[in-house]
């Protein structure tokens, strides 16, 4: 049955989180995109993918294989991130076909991803919540789940998705499979774009542990603590202020490049509840 969640609201108050400050507290300027912040984010997954087509044209294949890293982190990770919740304030058709294109650079479907990350962010950590499950598993097991984790979520989206949804679904899922079909008989004579959909898929391997398991905290008591809140400087600037897992919980609607600012603005208050953020690097 389709669930209710495909029009998922920009959420402006913490989810049941007692004791928070609600957006219009915090200050609406976190929910603003400039152009050029804007444009960054939309062209990093293209440019990534056209990297990856230029360093092999040229055969250089290590540096091939290395832009496939960006690729995975600005599609699923980042900017797909924020069409899914629509944070870039994009018309609704430029929005929906962005979400589309962008996750096929991954061979993805970003309306399965969608449906999956809304009903997450509405249902964890109970059972129900198919994309949060890796989080109740041990991190070798988080590891092990990731060659089929996303076409679980792929099956699950479907399954739950309104006719609407299902179409864009159907249109993504047609269009990986004529780029595998013409990738494997093309092989012999181009082996690149076989390369480029193996690369994509064992990066994405890793989703289960790095985007699920290490952020979660599934048996936490309640809304802040069953998100881990990390503070650094290295990584956090290295994964783009992605590290603000808890924030981005408790205020989804707040673009990724917010997330510090957002965090540094909730720190009295997470304090004062008693949240002690994760140290790193």
């Amino acid at each position: 049955m389709p669930i209710a969640l495909l029009d998922f609201p920009r959420m402006t108050s913490p989810h049941h989180a007692e004791g928070l400050p609600a957006l219009e507290e915090l200050g609406h300027d976190l929910l603003r995109t400039s152009p050029g912040r804007r444009a960054f984010a939309l062209a990093m997954p293209f440019v990534s993918a056209a990297l990856f087509a230029g360093f092999a044209h040229a055969h250089l294949w290590p540096l091939a294989v290395l832009a496939i890293g960006p690729l995975s982190f600005f599609t699923y990770g980042s900017t797909s991130h924020d069409l899914v919740h629509r944070n870039f304030g994009l018309p609704h058709f430029w929005n929906e076909l962005l979400l589309s294109a962008t996750e096929l650079l991954a061979l993805r479907s970003g309306h399965a991803y969608r449906i999956s990350h809304l009903h997450h962010h509405a249902a964890f950590p109970q059972d129900g919540d198919v994309e949060g499950l890796p989080a109740r598993r041990t991190a070798l097991g988080a590891l092990a789940a990731g060659p089929t984790y996303l076409m679980k979520l792929w099956r699950w989206s479907w399954r739950c998705a309104h006719p609407v949804e299902k179409r864009w679904i159907a249109f993504e899922t047609l269009a990986v499979a004529a780029y595998l079909a013409t990738a494997i008989a093309t092989f012999r004579s181009a082996p690149a774009p076989l390369l480029y959909a193996g690369l994509v898929f064992v990066a994405s391997w890793f989703f289960p542990l790095g985007l699920v398991k290490i952020p979660h905290d599934p048996g936490g008591a309640g809304p802040l603590f069953q998100t881990r809140a990390f503070r650094g400087r290295l990584i956090p600037a290295l994964l783009l202020q992605h590290t603000f897992h808890l924030e981005h919980h408790l205020y989804p609607s707040v673009p990724a490049h917010h997330w510090r600012e957002l965090a540094r603005r909730l720190e009295p208050f997470l304090e004062q509840a008693g949240v002690h953020p994760i140290r790193i690097p």
